[in-house]
């Protein structure tokens, strides 16, 4: 049995829809801007490649062979085409596949985007459930004082602390993230685990911060009041009858954050010398290398609005309010 009438699931595929295509015409957008700020840099992919040493006449013959001659529409179209076919070209410092050279940057910064995303959820919501029951308590002031710190320090900042403090002072785990495929589970896991709690530092701090305001709020509301007067145990007041309620602020706040994450690596591969996509980008562009510059900005794009897009459809099925307004 449907749980949407006829009217609705017409609605609700419509509104999908839109949502698929507004992505889509982003992405073209998002496509051109990347092309265009390229286009605009000094000098082209012919004097790059070919360097100091490279002759005016084997510049105009390298740029005749790749194309570089043809109209910047021409350009676009055929590296947007080429691109939707997983073809971005040859890197120019290794003269490999772009795709080669992305996959397995690309696999490391999922995992570690993965981890954070794991550890981030149980501890937005445990700890936005603990500060929202114990509102103004000693409990809700360290943890909120601790978000707050969260909130305003910068996540280098942050994985510089936990490098001086774990690594530097005690030794426990390593500054360094290099993973090598020899390593063990548990090796890996202890690499992975600074910049794990890096990201999931700064994603936590908003998460329990919308949470918290969200469920002080539902806890003065009629509804939870009557089911506490009808002697419901709290912690099922909770789960079924408060935190259903705060499910989509929370929703939201989880796509920024998880969207969030595809400019915080950048930085945290950086500072933990983490081989993931972020750190490719910041070598590729102190290489001048356009091709591989700009698959990787595209596919950090492609990723932001996939999950904007994933949550905008959940909210929709969700909240029938959304549908109504569409």
């Amino acid at each position: 049995m449907s749980i949407f009438r006829a009217d609705e699931l017409r609605m609700l595929l419509h509104l999908i829809l839109s949502r698929i295509l507004l992505s889509m015409g982003t992405l073209l957008l998002v496509s051109v801007l990347i092309f265009a700020i390229i286009e605009i840099l000094p000098g082209d992919a012919a004097s790059r490649i070919l360097g100091r040493t490279g002759t005016a006449e084997m510049q105009e013959q390298l740029r005749e062979r790749l194309g570089l001659n043809d109209p910047a529409v021409v350009r676009y179209g055929r590296w947007l085409g080429n691109a939707i076919k997983g073809d971005f070209g040859n890197s120019l410092a290794g003269d490999r596949p772009v795709a080669e050279v992305i996959w397995q940057p690309l696999k490391n910064t999922l995992i570690l985007s993965a981890a954070a995303v794991l550890l981030y959820l149980p501890l937005s919501f445990g700890l936005g459930i603990l500060t929202a029951m114990y509102n103004g308590r000693s409990a809700d002031n360290i943890i909120s004082a601790i978000v707050l710190f969260g909130m305003s320090v910068p996540e280098f900042v942050v994985g510089t602390l936990l490098i001086v403090f774990f690594s530097a002072s005690l030794g426990w785990l390593p500054a360094i993230s290099m993973i090598a495929s020899q390593d063990s589970i548990f090796t890996i896991i202890k690499k992975l685990s600074l910049p794990t709690v890096t990201l999931t530092a700064a994603m936590t701090a908003y998460g329990v911060r919308i949470l918290r305001e969200g469920l002080i709020e539902i806890f003065e509301s009629e509804y939870v009041r009557m089911a506490t007067l009808r002697g419901l145990p709290r912690w099922r007041v909770i789960w079924r009858h408060a935190l259903p309620s705060s499910i989509l602020p929370m929703l939201n706040v989880t796509a920024l954050n998880i969207a969030w994450l595809v400019g915080g690596v950048v930085v945290v591969e950086v500072v933990f010398t983490y081989p993931g996509l972020g750190r490719l980008l910041v070598n590729s562009i102190g290489d001048l290398d356009v091709p591989l510059v700009e698959a990787t900005v595209l596919i950090m794009a492609v990723f932001y609005v996939f999950v904007n897009l994933v949550v905008d459809i959940m909210a929709l099925v969700i909240d029938p309010r959304l549908r109504t307004k569409g």
